[in-house]
Order: C-alpha cells, then structure tokens, then sequence
C-alpha cells in the first residue's frame, strides 16, 4: 500500500478517531462521553465527506474508517456494559450487525470468486451506525429510551446484514 495512500486526510481524522475509545474509558463524566460519541459521529462524517468531494477515497481508507468506527464503538458498549447502562442481551443486539459484517469481509476475503469485489458503504449500514449512535447518548442521557433504540437497532442490523449480503451476492464475480 503507497505511503501517500496511508497519508490522506480523511485516513489520518479516522485514525484519530482511534484515539477517542481510549478517553471514552478513562472518562467517568457523562457529559465529555456525550462530547467523544458527537466527536466520533462527526468525524466519521467529515473524513468519509472529504474522501468523496476531494477525490481522496482510497482502499486503505474503505479498510481504517470501518475498523475506526467499530473500536469506537465496541469500546463505548463494553464500558456502558460494565457500568450497567447497557444489560448483555442489548450489547449483543447492537454488535450484530458489526459482527455479521466482519464475518462476511472474511468470507468474501476467503472465497476466490468473491474478492474483487469492493466493499462499500451502504444506506441500510449507515442508519445503523446513526442508530448505534443514538442509543450510545440515549444510555448516557436518557436511559428510558434504551429498550426501543435496541430494537429499532436490532431490526435495522437485520436488514443491513440481509442487503450487504445481497450486494455482494449481485456483484460476485462468477
């Protein structure tokens, strides 16, 4: 992979993004968690915005932005998980999809016929991540809307799963 590839602005604010999980543990206030989960959402706008509209986008950064979000993301329900915010059953339910998309990059990785083809963000993906997203303030600020979130998450995370796999199904190469 070129150096130049790696070095992009939209990859170097995804990788910053990295560094959030880490003040997202160490930091017991609800308020600057609510600050971190906004700052993670909206860098994950900004670096994907500037990869499209500068012509920046890149394989690199189709790998290190998903790989951004989903240690953001996993960080921040495995510390509301062990503080008790969130129960084990809907931790679950909001890592479904995330567990079922990387078990399908293995698989499409594994299978010959598969691997070119590109992997791409999707709208059914993105409102679970906007879902995902929700419910992580929600546990923070409004915990009666927990239940719902979940659910309504838990649904989207189907249809994604579903619709990721019929979009690699359509453009397999065979």
């Amino acid at each position: 992979m070129p150096r130049n590839e790696l070095l992009t602005l939209p990859n170097i604010i995804s990788v910053l993004r990295l560094l959030l999980a880490p003040f997202f543990i160490m930091s017991g206030r609800a308020e600057t968690r609510v600050f971190l989960v906004i700052l993670a959402a909206a860098s994950d706008m900004l670096d994907g915005w500037l990869a499209r509209r500068r012509r920046m986008a890149s394989r690199a950064g189709a790998i290190i932005d998903p790989v951004a979000d989903r240690i953001f993301v996993l960080t921040a329900l495995v510390v509301l998980l062990v503080e008790g915010a969130l129960s084990v059953g809907q931790t679950l339910v909001l890592l479904l999809r995330d567990v079922m998309t990387t078990i399908g990059f293995i698989v499409a990785r594994g299978v010959s016929w598969l691997r070119p083809v590109e992997f791409r963000a999707r709208i059914a993906g993105k409102v679970v991540t906007t879902l995902q997203i929700a419910t992580l303030l929600a546990a923070l600020l409004r915990q009666e809307l927990v239940p719902a979130l979940v659910l309504v998450t838990g649904i989207a995370a189907a249809y994604s799963v579903v619709d990721y796999t019929l979009a690699l199904w359509r453009a397999r190469v065979t």
